[in-house]
């Protein structure tokens, strides 16, 4: 199925009341803040947040019980009676916020709004992975119980600016994509222009708020600067929504949430807040977004258990560590996989203080694994082969999250292989090209596919669904 284009209605984002930590009652706004909620590491990280101050926003995102009612009851009263101490208080007015990332040479700006929800087939935004159901059915109890949007999506337009890229790697790291391809991503380096003929609405409201003092300024662990400004200039409102509305966006991060928004908005049959999502929409045609790999954790597969039974359809072969350097010897084995139309896949597996390299499937076991009446570009994705060849033919191992993990960081997925006797399956970033070829056809790739980046951090600014 091919998705139209959005026509004249596109992307519609508009003001809210932001609810914000107060300053003067947390230790640090640094403090308080988090990665999203599926790429803090658990436990060890999430025992780090809950201990770096005590309103840290993964007490709302993350809560500890001992069942899903009682984690979702304890969001909802914890949010609750932060309001009530003035912990986090609304903004007096509705306002789109603009908001800046910094980390050494990657700059990242976009802007933060209550974002008019749309089915797929409105091709106003476009989904481009699966989703596991009983996350987003958790998702969907959080969001019910706090009546909040407790941390905004990354979004990803590709605007009319003149400038080229804001967002730069700061490193080759093993697992970035640094391909670009059109539709609602960009590509580019160097900074951004900051105006010209062609320059969209949004981008200049943008511009000139930066010139402003931001409403806040704070640098996390991590080394990243982060600024938002508030915009409610009622002039500034209407160019960005005259500008947006002829655009179409690509879901870069959060496709659980998103769908959590859809289906929260059809339990309710009258027009109204839940009629809206919060999201970070960033135009990569000024700030090209990241793209890396999600990585595999098998908690119950032992790396000789996995070793023995891929060897019987894929080529198998000992890697030189330290990490880093295997990772190298994997970008190196997925560029030339992919050079060979029929053993286009490789994977890196860890575990046990080892290092092995799965390249070459045997064509005869993708024939038989892998369905047909996909996209050959589906088809041969790496997440595609793992998880119909490998994890359901030659593994067995269930999806759930008693047997699998899906961690961003290498490092710590690796460290959690080492710890549990389990298999690492470290993945090598898919190309954003076929990201936007797929997601314009109407094909989703299998669930955790891609990572983008930079992703907002959360705890900067929530939405309240009760603030009207």
């Amino acid at each position: 199925m091919s998705i139209p284009g959005p026509g004249g209605q596109g992307l519609q984002l508009t003001p809210f009341r932001g609810l914000r930590y107060v300053a003067e009652r947390v230790g640090s706004l640094a403090a308080v803040t988090s990665p999203p909620y599926d790429v803090v590491v658990r436990p060890e990280g999430l025992r780090e947040l809950e201990t770096a101050d005590p309103y840290n926003i993964v007490r709302l995102i993350l809560p500890q019980a001992d069942s899903p009612e009682a984690r979702h009851r304890q969001a909802a009263e914890t949010l609750r009676r932060w309001q009530a101490e003035g912990v986090l208080a609304p903004d007096p007015e509705p306002a789109l916020y603009v908001y800046e990332q910094r980390d050494g040479p990657t700059l990242q700006r976009g802007l933060i709004g209550a974002l008019r929800l749309s089915p797929r087939e409105e091709g106003i935004v476009l989904p481009h992975e699966e989703v596991m159901p009983h996350v987003v059915e958790d998702r969907a109890d959080l969001m019910r119980a706090t009546a909040a949007h407790l941390e905004p999506l990354l979004l990803a337009y590709r605007g009319n600016g003149n400038g080229t890229s804001g967002a730069s790697e700061a490193s080759g790291t093993s697992g970035t994509s640094g391909t670009s391809g059109n539709g609602a991503g960009g590509a580019g380096t160097g900074e951004p222009d900051t105006g010209g003929a062609g320059t969209g609405g949004a981008a200049r409201v943008i511009e000139s708020a930066i010139q402003r003092e931001p409403l806040l300024s704070t640098t996390t662990e991590d080394g990243v600067d982060h600024h938002l400004w508030r915009v409610t200039d009622p002039a500034d409102l209407v160019a960005v929504s005259a500008d947006l509305r002829h655009h179409q966006a690509l879901i870069a991060d959060g496709h659980h949430r998103w769908a959590t928004y859809l289906r929260l908005r059809e339990e309710r049959h009258e027009p109204g807040p839940w009629d809206f999502g919060l999201v970070l929409l960033v135009d990569t045609a000024r700030y090209p977004l990241r793209v890396r790999a999600i990585h595999r954790l098998l908690r119950q597969l032992s790396p000789d258990d996995a070793l023995t039974a891929a060897g019987h359809a894929f080529r198998v072969r000992t890697v030189d560590g330290p990490l880093p350097r295997a990772l190298e010897t994997l970008t190196e084995a997925a560029e030339a996989a992919r050079a060979e139309p029929d053993a286009p896949n490789a994977f890196l597996l860890a575990g046990g203080g080892r290092f092995h390299l799965l390249d070459r499937p045997d064509p005869k076991l993708l024939a038989r694994t892998v369905p047909e009446g996909r996209p050959e570009a589906w088809r041969t994705l790496d997440a595609t082969v793992l998880h119909h060849a490998l994890l359901d033919h030659l593994w067995n191992v269930p999806d759930t999250p008693e047997h699998i993990g899906y961690i961003h960081d290498s490092v710590a997925a690796v460290e959690q292989a080492e710890r549990l006797g389990g298999t690492a399956v470290l993945m090598h970033a898919v190309g954003e090209d076929i990201v936007h070829e797929l997601a314009r056809q109407g094909v989703a790739m299998p669930h955790k596919s891609t990572s983008f980046g930079p992703k907002p951090a959360t705890g900067l600014v929530l939405r309240s669904l009760t603030l009207g």
